[in-house]
């Protein structure tokens, strides 16, 4: 029989469709025939004459059409679930009803002996049990070990020995499906129940609940220490969330060269059924409660339209380029000035999204290359990621910091509104809050070109006041990305330390960078839907607690099986130039304004007028070209208020359009 089933179903899908098909017209008929024999009926014509033969072929019709589009062959029969078993029974049903009415149809016109309503009673029940009767035996057989013991496979030495941690549902779906994998590649070998007052002892599908809180890191303990062999630690879908113990749970399976992941999901491939499991990283260690996106929304932004993402090779514009592609963009190019950024964003691409993907290498600064892009392209929205952001680097480089965060911002925006793009949206950064770093008064000076441009007035001359709207959105550090403490602890933290540290006080925003990017596209979606007046030009988004760095460190150096200051040393070396101890993401001038949406505020704020801007950004010119600092600076300073700009303009520089300045 478990031969039988595997050759069926080994078929490609339409030969075993069309093999079902054929099965369940053929059962039908056994039902028929059944149901005459088990009432003991006697029909008045022979089963074989032309009368019988059409009366089989008619049922045949109708049987197959009721079924095929009642639903029946559209469930993959090995994750079958009571409402499939539930649509079997209403086509029967149906299939009953039909060919009672049938009867009566013909009866008025051609009496019948031998049949009545018995029959059709006996046949609905036959019906249901042989038809169902096939799926459900192979159901059984490919949901445990029955299926290998049929076959002669007893050999489970591939498979690895997991425990799963989290909620008795999500365990009882998960144990169905690692049985149903063929290869089997997990083995549930206990489950660790976080609901408290769990039954301890007890089984789900043969698998004994182990654990229950409050003891879920000693029953580990037991696990990683040897007196069980286990090679793997499976969270249950949101478990850093609702248990307290989840990092030292990491750093206790760590510790004992336990693999840990997470549970997010099923997906379907070919038909077979396979769990989704993601590693383990440091931002879900965080803990930060997550906004739950709102894909309807943001698909209807993004979908069908054409998206520039200058920096897109970065860790914040690989993942948008990523999720425009995702929410079903028309088109998607990347303007950056790394070439080999570029390579490894295209090797990250689906196959079957590169005719999407367009890549530009080029310099946002530069006026004739963006215009050409633009021109070219013609998107409906750009996120402007592209920026120079480490602190110490740019308080030395700080004038390359002018020319890429400043400039070249303004040259994406202006270009952006001469080719009439609808939207512009900046990226900014909690450092443009009361700047003391160069990166922060660049990244100030950016959202103010933004905000300019955004309370233009219509009809401005040299284009702005165009239909693009402009917003930039603010937010910290996103956790993982290039060049981010992350990154550089588990660096450290691989070489044997020391990890360091500028300031044990310090403490940082952190988010994801998929939470991050969703939460930038609908504050665009946001903007989208609002008009002159009730708009606002810069968005905030809320990142929870500020988190120690040293936490940071410290956990990291746990989750990796080692001990902070005993086998990693922490040193700390000093706040850098620029570096401030605690970010902020709003100034005490700027309102928070809520706008119903999780987690994104507007902000209220003064905004310089365009002329300042203008006058500003010909003396900063002036200042770079001059290569003096403290001058440059003081511009940037008193950018923040249009009369200190205008103030602490040089007397002697020269006036000279926005357009001349770069």
């Amino acid at each position: 029989m478990n031969s039988y089933l595997e050759s069926v179903f080994g078929l490609r899908p339409q030969m075993r469709r069309a093999f079902i098909m054929v099965q369940d017209v053929v059962m039908v008929l056994v039902a028929v025939a059944l149901s005459l024999v088990l009432s003991r009926s006697d029909l008045s014509f022979e089963a074989l004459s032309e009368e019988g033969l059409v009366t089989w072929a008619s049922i045949v019709v109708i049987s197959h059409l009721l079924f095929r589009y009642g639903g029946l062959y559209t469930t993959v029969w090995r994750f079958a679930s009571t409402p499939d078993f539930f649509n079997i029974l209403k086509s029967c049903a149906i299939l009953t009803l039909t060919l009672y009415l049938a009867s009566l149809l013909v009866r008025s016109f051609q009496p019948v002996a031998g049949l009545n309503e018995r029959q059709f009673i006996v046949f609905f029940l036959v019906s249901f049990t042989v038809i169902s009767a096939p799926r459900l035996f192979y159901r059984f057989l490919r949901d445990g070990a029955s299926w290998g013991i049929l076959g002669g496979k007893t050999d489970k030495t591939q498979a690895k020995r997991a425990l799963f941690v989290g909620r008795l549902g999500e365990a009882d779906l998960i144990i169905r499906f690692t049985r149903t994998a063929q290869p089997a590649d997990y083995s549930i070998a206990g489950i660790m129940a976080t609901e408290r007052g769990a039954p301890l002892g007890t089984r789900i599908q043969g698998v004994p609940v182990v654990a229950t809180r409050p003891r879920l890191i000693d029953v580990l303990e037991d696990y990683a220490t040897g007196t069980k062999s286990l090679d793997l630690l499976i969270f249950g879908s949101g478990a850093e969330h609702e248990i307290e113990e989840y990092s030292e749970l990491v750093r206790v399976a760590r510790h004992g060269d336990i693999n840990v992941v997470q549970f997010s999901g099923l997906s379907e491939l070919e038909q077979h059924g396979k769990l989704v499991l993601d590693t383990v990283e440091m931002e879900t260690i965080l803990r930060r409660p997550t906004v739950a996106s709102d894909i309807e929304r943001i698909g209807a932004f993004v979908g069908g339209k054409r998206v520039l993402v200058t920096g897109g090779a970065g860790s914040i514009g690989q993942t948008l380029v990523k999720r425009s592609l995702q929410l079903g963009a028309e088109a998607v190019l990347v303007a950056d000035n790394s070439e080999f950024g570029i390579f490894q964003l295209s090797q990250y691409i689906d196959e079957k999204d590169h005719d999407r993907l367009k890549v530009r290498i080029v310099d946002v600064a530069d006026r004739r290359q963006i215009t050409r892009v633009v021109t070219e392209f013609r998107p409906d929205i750009i996120f402007h990621a592209a920026a120079l952001k480490h602190v110490p680097l740019l308080e030395e480089n700080w004038d390359s910091a002018i020319q890429t965060n400043i400039f070249g911002t303004l040259v994406c925006a202006e270009v952006a509104a001469k080719c009439g793009v609808a939207q512009f949206v900046l990226i900014s950064s909690d450092k443009a809050v009361d700047p003391t770093s160069v990166l922060g008064m660049t990244k100030r000076a950016a959202e103010q070109i933004v905000s300019a441009l955004h309370g233009a007035p219509a009809g401005e001359p040299g284009g702005r006041g165009s239909a693009t709207k402009f917003i930039a959105v603010r937010f910290g550090n996103v956790f993982g990305s290039n060049g981010s403490v992350a990154t550089i602890f588990q660096a450290q933290i691989e070489a044997g330390g020391p990890v360091t540290i500028t300031d044990r006080r310090m403490t940082r925003y952190f988010m994801t960078v998929a939470e991050a990017v969703d939460l930038v596209i609908i504050s665009a979606a946001d903007a989208a839907s609002r008009h002159s007046g009730d708009d606002y030009a810069v968005y905030m988004l809320d990142m929870g607690k500020p988190v120690p760095i040293l936490e940071v460190a410290e956990t990291m150096i746990r989750m990796s099986g080692k001990s902070p200051y005993k086998d990693i040393a922490i040193r700390f070396t000093g706040i850098r130039p620029g570096e401030k101890l605690h970010e902020t993401l709003h100034g005490e001038d700027e309102e928070l304004v809520e706008l119903g949406i999780s987690k994104i505020f507007g902000l209220s704020t003064d905004v310089v007028e365009w002329s300042d801007v203008q006058i500003a950004l010909t003396a900063l010119q002036q200042s770079a070209k001059n290569q003096d600092k403290a001058a440059a600076l003081a511009v940037l300073a008193g950018l923040d208020r249009a009369k200190k700009a205008r103030e602490s303009i040089h007397q002697g520089a020269i006036p000279k359009t926005a357009g001349q300045a770069s």
